[in-house]
């Protein structure tokens, strides 16, 4: 790289570049020519293959009536084939759809909030989780109780 910071010099001349770059052009477009051309003759060597030139001469009406109905079984065949074809597409399309969605997801794009610390006592716990259901208290009285049981002290509310 330069002392100053700027692009190094290319050792092609600019002629010689769009030069290149004409040719490269002119030589993509003659293959996408050629391409539509075999397709073209794909498509009508396909065609001839499933489908043989009627000959629609000397034929009775009957017989005209039995090529009809061939036709039309051909047709509906076709169709559900057509049918299935997009179906699949739509199906994987989807299923490509979600896929991006979950590298996305793994990609690490978002970011995880960071979370703050909350105090929450063992009651307030426990009603958020029963409702209303929860009565009794979890948090140990402050000052233990002093009852008198048949003579003897006893604490209640205290751990024993």
């Amino acid at each position: 790289m330069n002392p100053k910071g700027d692009k190094p010099k290319s050792k092609i001349s600019a002629s010689r570049k769009l030069s290149l770059k004409m040719l490269l052009l002119t030589r993509a477009c003659e293959d996408l020519e050629k391409e539509k051309q075999d397709r073209e003759e794909e498509k009508v060597r396909y065609l001839g293959e499933k489908l043989p030139p009627l000959q629609l001469s000397g034929l009775s009406m009957d017989d005209l009536q039995k090529l009809c109905k061939q036709l039309h079984e051909k047709i509906d065949v076709v169709d559900e084939e057509r049918y299935d074809c997009e179906h699949k597409v739509v199906k994987h399309n989807k299923d490509i759809h979600e896929l991006k969605l979950k590298v996305q997801d793994l990609g690490g794009k978002f970011k995880k909030p960071a979370l703050r610390k909350v105090r929450v006592s063992a009651d307030e716990m426990m009603r958020a989780l029963l409702g209303s259901k929860h009565k009794g208290s979890m948090d140990p009285p402050s000052k233990p109780q002093v009852c008198q049981e048949g003579g003897r002290q006893t604490r209640q509310g205290a751990y024993q």
